[in-house]
């Protein structure tokens, strides 16, 4: 049987659950405005990755040492690292069970644990990373790979896929596929590739506005777009991918299509944390069951959430933290003083759709559609919507973001529609 947690636990006013984007943002906040001590951050990993620059990880256009920290260097001055995992959460308790059995004691919790990369959801693909020809550009153990094989491809099908499930910053795989066109082109072999991009969507994409400027992408890329593919098999001995086909709802079907690859991109299936998906905190899918608008937990009040780890119906990428941070500051804040919450999120999403080696489509959104914040032509590709995503974006993420400076871009959104207004 359990001890009760309340007997020998450690206590802490705040405890944040994950030290990823999320975490280590709302943990800088809250650092800066409650007593030394009064904030602990649980995270097991020592290196903290900048995830959204992967895909140029993966395109030979940045290093992965670019993109990684010592988690040590990034914990607030204010706040306690304790370097371990979440086991168990007792919410009627106040408490969480660590890896090994210590508990602590919150009054007040954000959980922060991110999504994890589910690639045993596909039979065959965990052995399949560690053979030629089968990368992902989604893990950092995997990413550097894609740009070997990527160089070293001669000749075949080259596939990218994404899954039937909650998956992180939805526009990756197809950015993988697009610099795998240009740097095919650049070596002289791309007459000898045959490019697919096997998507389990009905469309290339999910946000209605960008699915035009995309289908000419592809089109002048020459790129074979399959709708209604979930990959659900790799097959190392004979070097073949099999899909699962789905009906005009995304229902599966009995069909399947089995395709060779010379080289094969994993989109990888997501799911909450283990902890997370066994707690009382979760939904029937696994992620973290929060109010929408106020990112408050629907049964525990003392309890809210932030990142990929939440169900709201956002786009799980990095930038819709930013939006994220502030109503979780607001709120919880208010909480903290006896009061109802009311700050809400508005659903904000980005994905700098890198269509080139150095042009990008800057696509910005929420559930009801576009929501951009420049007044030029973010559906157009361009040069400076690249120069964001390569070079201001990890800028901005290193020393905005993570120290809770940065609560996105909706102040210069509203500047920009001012200006555009006036101009008109």
């Amino acid at each position: 049987m359990r001890r009760s947690p309340v007997v020998s636990a450690k206590y802490v006013k705040l405890l944040v659950v994950g030290g990823g984007a999320g975490g280590l943002g709302a943990a800088s906040k809250f650092a800066r405005k409650l007593p030394r001590g009064s904030v602990a951050i649980v995270e097991p990993h020592e290196d903290h990755y900048y995830q959204p620059g992967f895909t140029l990880v993966g395109g030979g256009l940045m290093t992965l040492e670019a993109n990684r920290r010592k988690q040590e260097t990034l914990i607030p001055s204010n706040a306690e690292w304790i370097k371990n995992e979440v086991v168990l959460f007792t919410p009627t308790q106040n408490a969480v069970t660590l890896n090994g059995g210590e508990d602590i004691i919150y009054e007040y919790m954000i959980v922060a644990m991110g999504a994890h990369l589910r690639f045993d959801k596909i039979k065959g693909a965990l052995e399949a990373l560690e053979t030629p020809g089968v990368c992902s550009n989604y893990s950092p153990f995997h990413v550097e790979k894609h740009y070997k094989e990527v160089m070293n491809f001669k000749e075949g099908n080259a596939i990218y896929t994404f899954p039937d499930a909650p998956i992180k910053c939805a526009g990756a795989p197809q950015k993988a596929c697009y610099i795998t066109d240009s740097i095919l082109r650049k070596r002289g072999v791309r007459d000898k590739a045959h490019l697919i991009y096997a998507t389990s969507l009905k469309r290339i994409f999910g946000v209605d506005s960008y699915i035009k400027p995309l289908e000419k992408v592809v089109e002048e890329k020459n790129i074979d777009v399959r709708t209604k593919r979930n990959l659900i098999e790799v097959d190392t001995s004979s070097k073949s991918a099999t899909f699962q086909i789905l009906d005009e709802d995304g229902i599966a079907t009995e069909q399947t299509e089995k395709i060779e690859y010379s080289l094969l991109h994993i989109g990888p299936p997501c799911s909450a944390p283990k902890a997370l998906r066994k707690s009382q905190f979760a939904d029937r899918t696994g992620f973290m069951d929060v109010d929408d608008a106020t990112l408050q937990s629907k049964r525990f009040p003392n309890v809210f959430g932030v990142g990929d780890c939440m169900n709201t119906p956002n786009a799980k990428t990095a930038a819709s933290v930013s939006p994220q941070l502030k109503v979780l500051d607001e709120n919880l804040s208010l909480v903290m003083q006896g009061k109802k919450p009311y700050m809400k999120y508005d659903g904000y999403a980005s994905c700098p759709l890198v269509v080139s080696r150095h042009r990008a489509i800057l696509a910005e959104f929420n559930p009801d559609g576009p929501l951009e914040t420049t007044p030029f032509n973010q559906k157009r590709p361009s040069f400076w919507a690249y120069w964001l995503k390569r070079h201001f974006m990890p800028y901005l993420y290193w020393n905005g973001l993570i120290k809770g400076f940065w609560n996105g871009p909706a102040t210069m959104r509203n500047f920009s529609r001012l200006v555009k207004s006036n101009s008109e």
